[in-house]
């Protein structure tokens, strides 16, 4: 069996919200979690801004692949994630945020911290107690640790734990 090189993930986190957050008027807004589908891909394309092709992702049996939309907004992606259910915890292969949700004018904030606070949940689903593990950019493990409480496991391999995933489930599921 191929070894996959494990993708080195480089998400920020803006802010930790109980939803998404508009940077222009404030608002907040409550946020679904969604299957992404093929049709969805159409949107989903480099020439649109975004980074990888999650179309591989999308195609691999052995991942399980997400979209973040505002509630009663389906068809906007506001940012994607890939992950693969281990046998004691949940890996994350890729997160990344919408185009028009990264840099200094993004639109909305709280995307990666909500789609990160999702893979926890599934975690707990399978009862691997909130554990998540995602490999990091060497320069973002000192803002994962804070941001995020994640802990490093040798090398840029990073972990979020019970407690840290527990937090994080509070502030984006508490009302749901």
């Amino acid at each position: 069996m191929k070894k996959r090189k494990k993708t080195e993930l480089d998400f920020e986190i803006d802010l930790l919200t109980n939803s998404i957050r508009n940077t222009i008027s404030g608002d907040s807004f409550r946020t679904e979690v969604l299957r992404l589908t093929k049709a969805d891909l159409k949107q989903i394309t480099k020439k649109n801004g975004w980074n990888f092709n999650w179309k591989t992702e999308l195609s691999d049996n052995s991942k399980e692949v997400y979209k973040l939309t505002i509630t009663n907004n389906p068809n906007i992606v506001q940012g994607l994630i890939s992950f693969t259910i281990n046998t004691d915890h949940v890996y994350m292969d890729l997160l990344e945020n919408a185009p028009f949700n990264l840099g200094r004018n993004k639109l909305y904030e709280g995307v990666a911290g909500n789609l990160i606070a999702y893979a926890c949940k599934i975690s707990f689903q399978h009862g691997f107690a909130g554990y998540v593990s995602f490999t990091a950019k060497t320069r973002l493990i000192e803002h994962y640790q804070k941001t995020l409480n994640a802990i490093t496991f040798g090398g840029q391999l990073m972990i979020i734990n019970t407690i840290a995933a527990n937090i994080l489930i509070d502030k984006y599921f508490k009302n749901v």
